[in-house]
């Protein structure tokens, strides 16, 4: 935050943790970063080589930090973060069960989407919280539609005028001690348009490398397409119909749309290794739409909060999953 350093990038020399265990060092490669002075022809190739960039300082720190600020000024009734620290920090209050502040999409929801604790009363506020935020306009207006965001990737792929900010958007926390994201690829939820839509990994916040950021499976981006391409087919030959065969939710994946929920056994299974990278605040990455991901563990040893947002951004001379086009709710389908 305003008076830390920037986070450790030692290689190696951290502990990573995800869902199914500690990630072997022989499976951990290292996220390579793009500076904006990269001419847009080689940042295009690295797109479309690697299935991602990532974009060092793209949005200007200081944005990024009063986004922060705001969002856990509107959580702090909560109890979720420790006392005496300041809002723009995020630190989470240690003496509590990290189980009553879940995070969204990271398991632990009911039937519904909605993220439960063991102590509901907590949970309810907190995670009533963190859905306000997705409808406040520090985020929605200013954050999610940031210029230098924008039109970059308008830049980028060439859509220009055409490029559209998705209004539905997912801004995740993960406080120490919580389950992490599981393997998955967007396209999975993004089905019901093409697949060119390009996803936005905003951290909010600086995330040291062992603090919960997201991991990237090395050159997965092929491999998503073919494993969509197979779901597809065997759903077809199972008697769907083609809007049937777009449903994320079919026999081929996990609840939740899920490919796996631990990266170490599916990066075993692929024989690839995990990208992984400290975060700095305005930072991004820009992924495609069958880029494989997860997160790792929030192992943060001072009990920073890791705030990040999933933004997705279309081209819309071209059909897009217009089911997008509202913001995030529990249970909403999509």
């Amino acid at each position: 935050m305003p008076h830390a350093t920037s986070p450790s990038t030692e290689w190696p020399g951290h502990d990573l943790y995800v869902n199914d265990g500690q990630l072997p060092p022989d499976m951990i490669g290292q996220l390579r970063p793009t500076t904006l002075d990269t001419p847009i022809e080689e940042v295009r190739k690295r797109y479309d080589e690697d299935g991602y960039v990532f974009l060092k300082g793209l949005i200007p720190r200081e944005h990024v930090l009063k986004a922060r600020e705001e969002y856990f000024k509107l959580l702090a009734p909560s109890g979720v973060l420790k006392p005496g620290t300041a809002p723009v920090e995020g630190v989470f209050d240690l003496t509590q069960d990290p189980l009553d502040f879940p995070g969204i999409g990271a398991g632990g929801a009911d039937s519904n989407g909605r993220p439960v604790g063991p102590h509901p009363e907590i949970a309810e506020k907190f995670v009533d919280l963190a859905l306000k935020a997705h409808t406040e306009d520090w985020y929605k207006e200013t954050f999610c539609k940031h210029p230098a965001l924008l039109n970059y990737i308008a830049e980028m792929t060439g859509w220009g005028d055409n490029t559209y900010a998705v209004r539905r958007t997912l801004l995740r926390n993960n406080t120490p001690g919580n389950k992490a994201i599981g393997v998955h690829y967007d396209q999975i939820f993004l089905r019901y348009g093409e697949d060119t839509a390009v996803t936005a990994w905003v951290p909010m916040g600086d995330v040291k490398v062992q603090g919960g950021g997201l991991i990237y499976l090395e050159r997965s981006h092929t491999l998503g397409a073919e494993l969509e391409a197979d779901f597809t087919k065997e759903a077809k030959a199972s008697g769907m119909s083609d809007t049937e065969a777009r449903d994320a939710f079919n026999v081929n994946m996990m609840h939740g749309g899920l490919l796996a929920d631990g990266p170490i056994g599916f990066g075993r299974q692929q024989d690839r290794k995990w990208l992984v990278t400290a975060y700095e605040a305005g930072d991004v990455v820009l992924h495609k739409s069958y880029m494989i991901h997860a997160s790792t563990l929030n192992n943060d040893e001072d009990g920073v909060i890791r705030v990040g947002t999933d933004l997705r951004y279309v081209n819309t001379s071209r059909p897009w999953d217009t089911r997008w086009d509202k913001d995030y709710e529990f249970g909403d389908g999509v």
